[in-house]
């Protein structure tokens, strides 16, 4: 048989290739959202501020500040208006890994996959001069990357998502709850998760709402989840919480299984739509160059 060599997840290099690097330099990061950021970045915004670029005129308005006051039309038609500038502002993106035990399955694994879709979308916003920010849900330790921000940055992004080990299974409420109290702003969020949380995602989702940011929901799962080809007598054991049931796979098992999965993600993405948030379902079978260049383009999140 050929031997088949798991991807190293603690190497930064097996997160991207070089050829696909090359084809995410042509991408950008879009919101559907208008978004105030802190500093003047390289990303045009659709609201009018005080910058260099012209774009348009409106009626002069009692408290309106005079130094844009256009006096050369003034002078022609003896109407007051207002110059107004095209803004340039940053945007912020986050991506947030689901680093459960539950992530730790597969081959790859989905959490392996989880960082790739991370490295690949973060490099577009690095390229982008975009301010790039991730972070671990559970996982062995809490961690958060620093603000990032240009091309420079990307193997400073690659060796932390390296380092993302699985570990502690903390409910994926508490840890959105935990990341939406550090931050407030606007942006794209995009989370990376199998959604596999006894007490439901419902209330996890709910908390990202409040954020005002363009959220994706990036459903990840195994061929072996969607598909499962196993038989007889078996030993179930809960990677999260340990618990074990006994259970004889037969084919009606199966089709009720694929009914119950089927219903999962139908009200999952039924969730998410009813919300104004993006869902997809990405099996980890799926090449993550095809994920990005073609289904997230599709969904508005890259162009």
């Amino acid at each position: 048989k050929e031997l088949r060599t798991m991807p190293d997840s603690r190497d930064p290099s097996e997160l991207l290739s070089p050829e696909l690097l090359a084809r995410l330099e042509r991408l950008e990061l879009v919101t559907r959202k208008i978004f105030r950021g802190r500093l003047k970045g390289e990303r045009r915004s659709r609201r009018q501020g005080q910058s260099v670029e012209f774009a348009d005129f409106r009626n002069y308005v009692p408290g309106d500040d005079l130094r844009f006051m256009d006096w050369n039309l003034y002078a022609r038609l003896d109407k007051l208006f207002l110059k107004l500038f095209r803004e340039e502002e940053d945007l912020h993106f986050f991506a947030l890994l689901d680093a459960s035990t539950s992530m730790d399955f597969g081959d790859p694994t989905k959490l392996h996959y989880a960082k790739q879709l991370a490295a690949a979308l973060g490099f577009i916003g690095l390229v982008r001069a975009d301010r790039v920010q991730l972070e671990t849900l559970g996982g062995s330790r809490r961690a958060q990357a620093p603000v990032l921000r240009g091309r420079r940055s990307l193997w400073q992004m690659l060796e932390f998502l390296a380092d993302v080990q699985p570990g502690a299974n903390l409910p994926l409420a508490d840890s959105l709850r935990h990341f939406a109290l550090r931050n407030s702003g606007k942006g794209i969020l995009v989370l990376l998760t199998d959604l596999l949380d006894k007490r439901g995602y419902e209330q996890a989702l709910r908390v990202l709402l409040a954020q005002r940011m363009d959220v994706y929901v990036i459903h990840i799962l195994t061929p072996e989840e969607l598909e499962p080809d196993i038989k007889g007598d078996l030993r179930l054991v809960d990677c999260e919480d340990g618990e074990v049931t006994d259970v004889t796979v037969s084919r009606p098992l199966l089709d009720r299984y694929q009914k119950t999965l089927a219903a999962f993600v139908a009200g999952a993405r039924d969730f998410c739509t009813r919300r104004g948030m993006v869902y997809m379902l990405a099996s980890t079978a799926v090449p993550v160059e095809d994920v990005v260049t073609r289904y997230l383009r599709q969904r508005g999140l890259v162009r």
